[in-house]
């Protein structure tokens, strides 16, 4: 079966492949064109988003995540054995230069220069998470019982003392785990409160046609019940 979309490329009457190999090499061009024009000093022209949400130096603006610029990206390290490389990109709203690199160690980026990062992380210990075991503490609990016993005594005070927490969030999550009755629940209180205000509608209805009155009638409420009676009919003097 044929392609979908056939691929048509222009050879030269002079092209040869064992002397040319490629149509790159024949026009003397790199694969990636543009982006590969500073691939000589160890720089190649990429697509990057912004990781984060900075503040840029030049003029001061907010730059959001997930902005897309065209950064050069150079390897200037290695964190290990895993390359470090670094990200260069002109503010899209002033003449200001970006640096940002990554930081393998902390599985994130850091500013160089440039712009100043809008803080918005937070200690994951101020809001009671479970911080995962460094390879430091995994190695210490495989070799260590005495560690291993301390760190199994700290982990059960963590729990005594989140327990209430936690029943009290079980109990809630119950407590909504019945959506048939529920929803049972809730649609026989609407019912009895349309009938109620049915009931009143109708008894002011009559009472207007009564009256001869063609306003509005109020709920009654406890204070007019009080203020009426405290009225009494007396004769003038």
């Amino acid at each position: 079966q044929g392609e979908r979309k056939g691929t048509n490329k222009y050879y030269p009457p002079d092209f040869d492949p064992a002397k040319h190999g490629s149509l790159n090499k024949y026009h003397h061009s790199h694969p990636l064109r543009e982006r590969a024009r500073k691939l000589s000093q160890g720089i190649l022209v990429i697509r990057f988003e912004m990781p984060f949400n900075i503040w840029c130096d030049g003029c001061q603006n907010h730059i959001g995540m997930g902005v897309r610029y065209n950064a050069e990206k150079k390897k200037v390290g290695t964190y290990y054995t895993t390359p470090v490389y670094r990200f260069r990109m002109k503010c899209h709203l002033c003449v200001n230069y970006i640096e940002l690199q990554t930081d393998p160690g902390n599985c994130d980026y850091v500013i160089v220069s440039g712009a100043r990062r809008k803080e918005e992380r937070w200690d994951p210990r101020d809001s009671a998470q479970v911080l995962p075991t460094t390879p430091e503490q995994r190695e210490r609990l495989a070799v260590d019982p005495m560690f291993r016993l301390e760190h199994g005594v700290t982990d059960r005070g963590v729990l005594e003392r989140a327990t209430p927490t936690l029943t009290r969030l079980q109990e809630a999550q119950d407590a909504w785990k019945d959506d048939f009755g529920l929803n049972s629940r809730l649609r026989r209180r609407f019912r009895e409160e349309k009938k109620t205000l049915r009931e009143e509608e109708e008894e002011a209805a009559a009472l207007r046609a009564k009256a001869g009155l063609s306003i509005p009638l109020l709920r009654e409420e406890e204070e007019d019940r009080r203020l009426a009676a405290l009225l009494t009919l007396r004769a003038p003097d």
